[in-house]
């Protein structure tokens, strides 16, 4: 990852985060973006202290939004001459009977990471498709975009449209540009927004955890060393595939 430019969308904090000061550690310009420009400067100021072999910018966006999107790939280059991954991370989700959804929440949890990851997909792949530059996408998933998201209807049927879209573009920008598209499906992860939100009990922690088969939540720093081994060329070969890392909950269809 040294020198590699790396975007990665909702990065001040939780998974995004940690793999940013994961690429950091390996010398890459990472591109802090979220909505919360406090929390972006705040992240930035502690990852060049943590990171110091890295260089950070932010860039305050709005993934719903492409005119941000255009501004985030003029800044980069900008800054660093070039692109060389994406990371979409940035998600929204919470708790909600299929029934009790409004319109409303919805419309913004897709339109977060359904609409969100094709808009920087698209416009991150123009930027190498006009440059003739062979860059990879990372995905971020969920295993109930192929399995059943109870409670979160809205979640695992914007996930799913991410998975396919991940296959999707592997294909086909693959094919025509070398560009290579995978993603991640990461499990209950601690210390991340998601879990805050998810895990609204401690019976449900309790139940989450009797449901993994190796007894523990993940953390951050084991999702982005994934990452780092996705994005790397060691992984040139991987393209379309969706990596699980969740324990083996997933699997795990009557727990003991």
């Amino acid at each position: 990852m040294e020198n590699k430019t790396v975007v990665i969308t909702g990065s001040s904090s939780g998974m995004g985060k940690a793999m940013a000061e994961r690429f950091g550690l390996e010398g890459a310009n990472v591109v802090l973006t979220g909505r919360n420009e406090e929390k972006l400067i705040t992240t930035k100021k502690e990852l060049e202290l943590k990171a110091s072999k890295g260089s950070f910018i932010h860039i305050p966006i709005d993934v719903r939004c492409p005119e941000d999107i255009k501004k985030m790939v003029e800044v980069t280059v900008e800054n660093f001459g070039t692109i060389d991954h994406l990371v979409n991370n940035a998600a929204g989700n919470f708790i909600c009977p299929a029934e009790e959804l409004s319109v409303n929440g919805w419309n913004s949890v897709i339109d977060i990471v359904l609409n969100g990851t094709f808009y920087c997909s698209k416009e991150v792949g123009k930027y190498w498709i006009d440059q003739k530059k062979q860059g990879s996408i990372l995905n971020m998933v969920a295993t109930y975009a192929w399995n059943a998201g109870a409670g979160v209807i809205h979640s695992s049927a914007a996930k799913a449209g991410v998975l396919n879209m991940t296959r999707t573009l592997a294909v086909e920008w693959g094919t025509k540009y070398g560009i290579r598209v995978n993603a991640i499906a990461p499990g209950a992860i601690e210390r991340t927004g998601g879990a805050e939100k998810l895990f609204e009990s401690k019976k449900a922690v309790e139940r989450t955890l009797q449901s993994i088969p190796l007894g523990r939540t993940g953390t951050p720093e084991e999702i982005a060393e994934l990452a780092a081994f996705m994005l790397s060329e060691k992984a040139a070969y991987i393209n379309g595939e969706v990596v699980t890392m969740d324990g083996g909950q997933w699997l795990n269809k009557f727990p003991f």
